[in-house]
């Protein structure tokens, strides 16, 4: 009897610990909200929600709910359209600043937003429809947006963790709680002297199209669990921001030497194996 108990215990307990543990991760995300809509910077999605109602002559004809999920949708393109174009590409850029420049560029960013999937719909007890679409910031949205000077170095190969070997480093995680940072799809880490570390000179296009340029945590220690960076990355603090859009890092001198003196630190920077902690 009292095994059957201690086995009901911990079936009980491993039940409970299981949707905790997945929020818990869920709110490791960094996620930004801007207007109607919201930026995962952990995941690399952009939502947009929709709120649509039928016309008030329809009310309660079988006709009322397909006409206010075609308003709710619209009006989630429009909100998912204005939260891309706040998208920040780097420090003093973001999409809208981008697009205007080419006619070209702003209808293929349209059209990536009218192809945005549904991820939610719910129907509410006054009639009203909610709706929240999504579109992916990496792939394609990346591989238009993302600066023409990240070049394609080698074919991407899928990311697999190394074997670590002792004092061989496998990434790179920045510490910059406190600093406010804005997330953007192409950082900039900076030493105190204002040399570029790691940016789009250091990575392959491939591989930033595919992931992003670095990932975003809340959690310091998840972020250096994360298998972005592998088995053993480097754990440096940032210093202060730089640039309006509060999106490069400053780390200190004797940091970015640590960085640039590892023989394997070009490797993992093409590759993208950066995590940024935020908070």
């Amino acid at each position: 009897m009292k095994e059957k108990q201690s086995i009901f215990m911990l079936v009980l307990m491993v039940l409970l610990l299981v949707p905790a543990a997945g929020y818990c991760d869920q709110e490791q995300d960094f996620i930004e909200q801007v207007g109607n809509g919201s930026i995962n910077w952990s995941q690399g999605i952009i939502q947009g929600k929709g709120i649509g109602a039928p016309p008030e002559k329809d009310y309660g004809k079988p006709h009322a709910r397909p006409l206010a999920l075609r308003a709710a949708k619209l009006d989630a393109l429009r909100n998912i359209l204005e939260v891309v174009n706040g998208v920040r590409i780097d420090s003093t850029t973001v999409v809208r600043d981008f697009a205007i420049e080419s006619d070209i560029i702003m209808t293929k960013v349209e059209g990536m937003v009218r192809g945005a999937r549904q991820v939610k719909q719910e129907y509410l007890s006054d009639g009203t429809v909610e709706i929240i679409m999504a579109v992916d910031m990496r792939g394609g949205f990346a591989q238009l947006v993302l600066p023409q000077d990240i070049k394609q170095v080698e074919p991407i190969t899928a990311m697999v963790p190394a074997q670590k070997a002792s004092g061989v480093l496998t990434g790179l995680v920045v510490n910059a709680k406190g600093l406010n940072v804005r997330p953007a799809m192409a950082p900039k880490i900076l030493d105190e002297n204002g040399q570029e570390v790691y940016g789009s000179a250091f990575v392959s296009r491939e591989y930033a199209v595919q992931q992003g340029m670095s990932g975003y945590g809340k959690n310091l220690i998840e972020a250096q669990r994360n298998p972005r960076v592998t088995d053993n990355p480097l754990t440096v603090k940032g210093l202060r921001t730089e640039g309006p859009g509060r999106s490069d890092i400053v780390i200190s001198n004797a940091d970015a030497a640590r960085l640039k003196n590892a023989s394997e630190h070009l490797s993992f920077l093409k590759k993208c194996r950066v995590m940024i902690v935020v908070d």
